[in-house]
């Protein structure tokens, strides 16, 4: 079974009817005792670093979640949920991510002034390499953004997804398993859609 995690916040239900759409079983838990067991994870997201890393940290899914990256099983992380991968951000000073990568988030700063925080739309997205998330989906590719923060990885062994806004930046990672993205493959009409039938097949290869 697919689980999504809810920690309290986030797009769960736009989520979960995205793979339901798509004759995909999943649940959605807030209890971290479901986590193992699980056939593939999903943490989504919309909200602050902050509040999203303390709920998850209340309600005892930092360790799960943690240990369910480390078993090697597919886990896919949206938006929010790829940001907190990381180990900080400006979004919340102080507060520690959860660290499965080396890197941090930042504000954008666009270099044109014309364009606006937070960054909402369409945007082309290169792909560097294939890999079975990514199956079908064509190179350069549109997806659906909304965000304020970007992740700027130090981490140079990951499959690294770039967009553009007003300069270069991160919009996904990818390592085994592990796929998360800043856009929303939920929002992202057909090849968003596909994303999510690939991460299904990857669980069911489990």
């Amino acid at each position: 079974m697919i689980s999504i995690v809810d920690y309290g916040m986030g797009n769960l239900r736009s989520v979960e009817k995205g793979f339901t759409s798509q004759g995909i079983d999943v649940r959605v838990t807030g209890d971290p005792d479901n986590i193992g067991d699980s056939s593939g994870l999903v943490l989504p997201g919309v909200g602050a670093f902050g509040d999203c890393v303390r709920n998850l940290r209340e309600r005892r899914m930092t360790g799960p979640i943690k240990d369910f990256i480390e078993s090697g099983k597919p886990f896919l992380g949206i938006c929010l949920g790829f940001q907190v991968l990381f180990e900080s951000s400006e979004e919340a000073p102080g507060e520690d991510g959860l660290g499965v990568f080396k890197g941090k988030v930042v504000r954008f700063r666009p270099r044109e002034k014309k364009l606006k925080v937070p960054h909402m739309g369409w945007n082309r997205v290169s792909v560097p390499q294939p890999r079975p998330i990514l199956d079908g989906i064509p190179p350069r590719s549109w997806f659906y953004f909304v965000h304020s923060y970007h992740v700027v990885s130090a981490e140079p062994s990951v499959c690294v997804l770039l967009s553009d806004y007003g300069g270069s930046f991160e919009a996904g990672v990818i390592s085994g398993k592990l796929s998360a993205f800043q856009f929303h493959p939920e929002k992202s009409s057909d090849y968003g859609l596909m994303i999510l039938r690939n991460f299904s097949k990857l669980c069911l290869e489990n």
